[in-house]
């Protein structure tokens, strides 16, 4: 089981306007793809892919996908509060 303790992390990072802009590109796109991930995985979930252990599989990948999601989405709004 995953440990849920939030824990508080602090980044410095010294950057131009054009390297933060580039910054949070780069986290919107990584963002997209795992919401790519989520639903190409829900969709086979639906669909009744595969046998009783590829569908653990994919739940699990689902979840780990889920989880980065809502990683990048806080370091994202993170950056655009900051920027603010």
């Amino acid at each position: 089981m995953t440990d849920r303790t939030a824990r508080q992390v602090e980044l410095r990072l010294d950057l131009t306007d054009a390297e933060l802009a580039e910054l949070e590109r780069a986290l919107l796109k990584a963002r997209a793809t795992e919401l790519g991930e989520i639903r190409r995985r829900q969709v086979r979930l639906s669909a009744g892919y595969g046998d009783g252990t590829t569908r653990e599989s994919l739940e699990d990948e689902a979840s780990r996908a889920q989880l980065r999601y809502d990683v990048l989405s806080t370091l994202i709004d993170a950056l655009k509060a900051r920027a603010e």
